[in-house]
């Protein structure tokens, strides 16, 4: 089995990473896909660059960059993984990859902004959960512990 956990640096990410590694731990027989979507290079960038070589290298160095602390569980855990950068649309760019390596579930975190808001802005974990061909496993970030005692009251 192959599973994909999205990276993008935030503690939902890293908390989907745990995640994974716990089913791994369980007992769950899989390797995984750390991945990693940069956004498209805006019109501003590209003016400024003048080269968009050099926009595709600076993207793939901090999509390497924001993998690596993920990359650093996974190692400790000793979980057999690949890596991937990826420029677009989070979303579709993720289904793409789900695609691409043939994975059987995506692990991904949400960063818990609530019903409204997320209707509004629109949310990646949203977008792939209603489009992924394959199960998806939202994680959610625990609240801080004054948050959990003040739930709690």
């Amino acid at each position: 089995m192959k599973v994909l956990v999205a990276v993008d640096g935030s503690a939902a990410a890293m908390e989907a990473v745990r995640e994974a590694l716990r089913l791994v731990g369980a007992g769950l027989r899989a390797s995984l896909v750390l991945a990693n979507v940069q956004e498209p290079a805006t019109l501003y960038e590209l003016l400024l660059a003048h080269d968009p070589e050099v926009i595709e290298q600076i993207a793939a160095e901090a999509g390497l960059e924001l993998l690596e602390p993920a990359r650093a569980l996974v190692r400790a855990a000793g979980v057999e993984h690949e890596i991937e950068v990826a420029r677009g649309d989070p979303a579709h760019t993720l289904i793409d990859i789900v695609e691409n390596f043939g994975c059987d579930l995506v692990v991904m975190g949400a960063r818990g902004m609530g019903r409204l808001r997320s209707a509004m802005l629109g949310s990646v974990s949203h977008e792939v959960l209603h489009a992924a061909p394959v199960p998806v496993m939202v994680v959610r970030t625990p609240p801080p512990p004054e948050e959990a005692d003040t739930a709690d009251a």
